[in-house]
């Protein structure tokens, strides 16, 4: 199985809210097209905010009577009321009683929401005491990195007693734990590394104590002194459906760790209402519903807490949105993943987002590739501006490192070479993600097909990759049934891992049969993709854990259902996109089946499995469905082993093409339901867990271009027309044996893309 984490126009009118909204977001577009700062963020911030409702999800707590702690779920409560920075703190209210205990670890987020080491030498915490609190009160506090724990000491070690009811700032100094161990370097404690800070009870005071806590960070101890920070320009507030979406230029100023929101009802008297870090000039605020105006300020915030003056105000107003003006809200809002918060060298997508700005990654960028052709056809972005940025990544793919043709999974976005970032065996080409790159590219170079000198290097260049691509060579031997997956040039097919369907790999086998140059006999889709031999056996069986579909025909039905092709229950519904991005399965089969009945009928599956929910998850229903890998996912797959209550959100939207009343059903109480929690800077976060309250802001390159080319797909077929007009394809399926089938005629697409 595959390794992974992973304006409208209808009938020729355009209504005037799309036409004011495109201009809209072109401004802003163009506007944050300019590179955002350093990820300071990243580099001090441990927590300042927690997602969920009620409490901080990466923490926990525990508690041994007589003493008391107040927990939630086992976890550490959040406060809405009171904070240092918007919109919440954490709140320990304790007693520590004689004989008893209570125990409070805060933990650092996964590695991809922090990607940079803290940067500092200095723990700090904002603290507000209800009571007033000195050193014998006050918790004591313990520091765990990767590799060494520190002693624990009182949180106010060597400092005076907090005053009650005042936000006042306690510095913990490395030296104050004494974990500055004799020896090598790497036997010191390195606060970079820093992955939970423990508070645990102190002296058995038997009393009560309230203590909020914000703003913990990793500081340099002797940095008190930075530039004063401008304050934001350019502030635009768009009204939609149920949320005002912000955007602002970002301030030029390394110093800036985040920016903080003023919201206000009457344009008089302004609150402070969220913080949003400095990798991202935007914020979604969510009010009641239509009909609602709110005015905001926006000012930004350094690592020392230091505010600047805030930035002119503006207003907005709420309105329900038709289905279309919706679908184009989400398309647009998808996108600006691939377009804002790119790698700004080479302007290709990052992996995931918070991340490593410079590890670029092959697959995604394809799909965004497609992703940027939506957002000029529906004009989010001018065919000016696409064509700039398609050159930019065309000039780069072009020098980056290569392997017989193919690019590695990972690419370092400043320099173009490899980033063996699945271990050193993974440092060549990587035929699947190539394949993903090249299927948006081919779908580029149909679309942009003006006899102008920019235009035709665009088809030039791509035509030239597509040829350079030597499939056959990742065929591993002349005789081989496969192609397989990686080849190294140090350690060549060390991985040797063959491409056996079912799952996302199809599109490899259609393009390494396509290739002008490099072909593979048509005669590897029945022998590779779909094999019968002992090896594809038990290659199946080895990932699904099932006999069902393990000859690749199914034939078994579920809930109804009869599934063709595919293992088990046919597994994550990312099988049924990434193949299916520019590749068209309407109207024509193989031996096996119509992969656009049988991609529906997945896609039935999963959401039928949903709503019987046997692990009985909270939010889980017809419309809230779709299970796929994902960064919180236990399996992605509709069955209760594969199943942690994570729905990924691409799930659902990514197969509009194939259940658009139920995906439209899925987008509705995402969005109008779900919003405050899951919508966010760049469309859907790529999944939440309503039983868990994880409502972490992650985006997936891999999966937020699904929702906007599965959304477009079922709106105009165009990224679907574009691949499908390249001069290969046709003969392709023709060598495969592929034939016209029409049992898909009363398929939902939008008549427009007929």
């Amino acid at each position: 199985m595959a390794r992974r984490l992973q304006c409208t126009r209808r009938g020729g009118r355009r209504n005037l809210w799309s036409c004011a909204a495109a201009v809209l977001f072109m401004t802003a577009v163009q506007r944050l097209a300019i590179a955002l700062p350093p990820n300071v963020y990243s580099q001090h911030v441990f927590f300042d905010n927690g997602a969920a409702a009620d409490f901080y999800y990466h923490s926990s707590a525990s508690c041994i009577a007589p003493s008391a702690l107040q927990i939630s779920a086992g976890k550490v409560p959040l406060e809405k009321d009171r904070f240092h920075s918007p919109p919440n703190c954490l709140r320990l209210k304790w007693k520590s009683a004689p004989g008893g205990d209570w125990h409070v670890s805060l933990k650092s987020p996964a590695a991809f929401l922090r990607p940079l080491p803290l940067q500092g030498d200095t723990v700090s915490l904002w603290c507000y005491s209800v009571e007033g609190l000195n050193a014998e009160e006050a918790p004591r506090i313990s520091l765990q990195e990767s590799r060494h724990g520190s002693p624990t000491i009182s949180l106010l070690a060597n400092r005076e007693p907090l005053p009650p009811g005042k936000w006042t700032e306690v510095r913990l100094p490395l030296a104050t734990f004494h974990v500055l161990f004799q020896g090598t370097e790497d036997e010191r404690f390195n606060l970079g590394r820093l992955r939970e800070v423990t508070l645990v009870q102190n002296l058995e005071d038997d009393r009560d104590h309230t203590l909020f806590i914000d703003d913990v960070s990793v500081v340099d101890g002797g940095a008190n002194v930075s530039q004063p920070l401008a304050a934001p320009t350019q502030l635009v507030a768009e009204g939609c459906d149920r949320h005002v979406d912000l955007s602002w230029s970002p301030v030029q100023n390394p110093a800036v760790l985040a920016y903080r929101i003023y919201r206000s009802d009457d344009g008089q008297t302004f609150r402070s209402i969220a913080t949003r870090p400095a990798w991202s000039c935007r914020y979604e605020d969510f009010l009641v519903g239509p009909g609602v105006t709110a005015h905001y300020k926006v000012g930004a915030v350094d690592v020392n807490q230091h505010e600047s003056p805030l930035s002119q105000p503006v207003a907005a107003t709420t309105h329900r949105l038709s289905d279309d003006e919706l679908l184009d809200m989400v398309e647009r809002g998808c996108f600006r993943y691939y377009w804002e918060v790119a790698n700004p060298d080479c302007g290709m997508a990052i992996e995931v987002l918070p991340g490593d700005e410079n590890l670029v990654a092959m697959g995604a960028s394809g799909f965004g590739i497609m992703a940027q052709l939506v957002a000029t056809e529906r004009k989010f972005i001018t065919r000016d501006e696409s064509v700039a940025r398609l050159l930019k990544i065309l000039r780069f793919l072009a020098k980056a490192d290569r392997f017989h043709g193919v690019w590695p999974h990972f690419l370092a976005g400043r320099t173009g070479h490899v980033n063996p970032y699945f271990g050193k065996y993974d440092d060549g080409g990587d035929l699947v993600e190539t394949a993903f790159m090249m299927q948006g590219l081919l779908a580029a170079r149909q679309y942009f097909d003006r006899e102008t000198a920019a235009e035709r290097e665009i088809r030039d260049t791509i035509t030239s990759l597509w040829r350079e691509v030597e499939w056959d060579w990742y065929r591993k031997s002349p005789d081989s049934d496969f192609l397989y997956w990686h080849w190294s040039p140090d350690h060549a097919w060390h991985i040797s891992h063959p491409l056996i369907g079912w799952n996302e790999t199809m599109i490899v086998y259609l393009l390494a049969i396509a290739s002008p140059t490099h072909a593979v006999p048509a005669s590897m889709y029945y022998s590779g993709w779909a094999g019968q031999s002992p090896q594809a056996v038990e290659y199946r069986r080895g990932w699904s854990r099932t006999t069902a579909g393990d000859h690749f025909a199914n034939g078994n039905t579920y809930y109804g259902i009869k599934l063709d092709v595919g293992s088990g229950t046919g597994a994550e519904l990312f099988f049924t996109q990434f193949s299916f991005l520019g590749f068209d399965p309407r109207n024509k089969r193989d031996r096996f089946t119509n992969y656009f009945l049988n991609n529906r009928h997945i896609a039935l599956i999963d959401r039928a499995y949903c709503i019987e929910n046997p692990r009985k998850y909270a939010g889980y229903g017809a419309a809230c469905w779709g299970l796929s890998a994902g960064v919180h996912s236990g399996g992605g797959r509709p069955l209760p082993r594969d199943d942690n209550g994570t729905i990924c959100t691409s799930a659902a939207l990514g197969v509009f093409p194939y259940t658009p009343a139920e995906s439209m059903a899925a987008l509705k109480h995402f969005y109008r339901d779900l919003g405050p929690h899951i919508w966010g800077a760049y469309g859907f976060h790529d999944g939440f867990n309503a039983s868990e309250q994880w409502y972490d802001e992650v985006y997936m390159g891999l999966n937020q271009a699904q929702i906007v080319v599965g959304i477009e797909n079922y709106r105009s077929g165009l990224v679907w027309s574009n691949f499908m007009k390249n001069p290969e394809i046709g003969p392709m399926l023709k060598s495969i044996g592929f034939t016209a089938d029409t049992s898909d005629k009363d398929n939902k697409i939008s008549p427009t893309s007929q």
